[in-house]
């Protein structure tokens, strides 16, 4: 248990998430973050060389990216500011979070910015020697496809991941159907009031298409209108499944980022000093071979064993949950309502670039706590490889 990291009220934003090959697909995902970022600390009139170090989490592989992180912040402004790339699949912002806040608690730093982001749009192709092949003929992969459709341990694609989770957990096509339109309803509720919730944390990214044009994305893009009947329509994505189409995520482009400190430099930087954000405690896990959706439990479980609390102490709830299946087998082992969690939107719904997806889950989970009055945020979430990672906020 954590007592020394803090967030700053409002030290944090998202940009929309955008369906990929949609208005980021071109962008390169460190420049577009750091555009972005730049415009934002602007903005609050706060003087980028104040952070100590910057951990940059990304995930899907960009020109240049081996300068990462000091790249990235000699871009906001932070010339003289180290820092470190962190890649964890769709757990990364929650670890680079954590991250920061343990070196808080230890006097390690001061003052972290915590930037991810990612663009699934138009992915990287590697290509590694292959000396003993025909001719000399390269190995080459896709870096996103290849690897959602195949994890290299497990030998299966992500998908099939929830499907055995469903299959052992006894989780129907039903079940999966009404998850993934009460999510999409939760969503709208974000829209709700012109965007009243969104426009708590969203900023928007201006996107240059030539020399004389910019285009500014200020909300998400590519979100499927979602209907009982419509879902029901749809054919499972793999043959005897329970998860189609609309039962899962899609990838997408975005970027977020998060202030890490400690709590006399919160307060300073704090849109509302008497709005107290505490990184409490963290918890990770890892699932049997190919039953992924399972380790967000284990995970969860750790991090408020950790805090000192169960469940049932939770103001809010909020998930990583590419497949239906995620928040069902979830819901059933902590004895909660599937329906009662992830109100104003979730990755299943807003999408999925990876590495923010997690922040911006859990700056959703800040907002909707701080309305609530206060009380303790539990965010979960499953990455590639059977992991799961929980992260448990207190806000006062």
């Amino acid at each position: 248990m954590l007592s020394k990291a803090y967030i700053p009220y409002k030290g944090y934003y998202s940009s929309p998430f955008v369906r990929w090959q949609g208005s980021f697909q071109n962008e390169h995902a460190i420049t577009l973050a750091t555009d972005t970022a730049k415009r934002w600390l602007a903005q609050k009139k706060w003087d980028a060389t104040m952070y100590d170090y910057l951990f940059l989490g990304m995930t899907v592989g960009q020109p240049q990216w081996f300068y990462g992180s000091p790249w990235a912040a000699a871009l906001i402004g932070a010339v003289s500011t180290p820092g470190m790339l962190i890649s964890q699949a769709c757990n990364t912002s929650a670890t680079c979070i954590y991250q920061a806040a343990i070196g808080i608690e230890t006097d390690l730093y001061r003052n972290v910015f915590c930037l991810s982001t990612d663009r699934c749009s138009n992915g990287p192709h590697t290509v590694w020697p292959n000396p003993n092949g025909p001719g000399g003929e390269v190995l080459s992969e896709n870096w996103l496809m290849d690897n959602f459709n195949r994890d290299p341990w497990a030998q299966n694609a992500m998908i099939q991941t929830a499907e055995n989770v469903s299959k052992e957990s006894g989780v129907t096509r039903e079940e999966c159907d009404a998850v993934a339109l009460r999510r999409y309803e939760q969503y709208l509720d974000a829209a709700a009031n012109d965007k009243a919730f969104k426009k708590r944390y969203l900023f928007p990214v201006e996107v240059r298409v030539s020399k004389k044009k910019t285009v500014v994305v200020e909300d998400d893009e590519g979100i499927t209108p979602t209907t009982k009947e419509g879902l029901a329509a749809l054919k499972p994505v793999l043959p005897g499944g329970v998860h189609t189409f609309g039962a899962q995520t899609h990838p997408a482009d975005g970027h977020c980022a998060v202030t890490v400190t400690t709590r006399d430099k919160a307060k300073e930087l704090s849109a509302d000093p008497k709005v107290e954000i505490q990184v409490v405690s963290y918890g990770f896990a890892r699932a049997k071979k190919g039953f992924m959706a399972m380790a967000v439990v284990p995970a969860v479980q750790m991090a408020m064993e950790k805090a000192g609390i169960t469940v049932k102490d939770v103001k809010a709830i909020k998930t990583h949950n590419p497949f239906a299946a995620n928040d069902i087998y979830m819901a059933k082992q902590l004895g909660i309502d599937v329906f009662g969690f992830n109100n104003y939107g979730s990755s299943l719904v807003f999408g999925h670039p990876q590495a923010p997806t997690a922040a911006r889950c859990i700056i959703e989970g800040i907002e909707e706590v701080v309305m609530a009055g206060g009380g303790y945020m539990l965010w979960g979430g499953c990455a590639a490889g059977d992991t799961g990672a929980g992260l448990v906020l207190k806000i006062s």
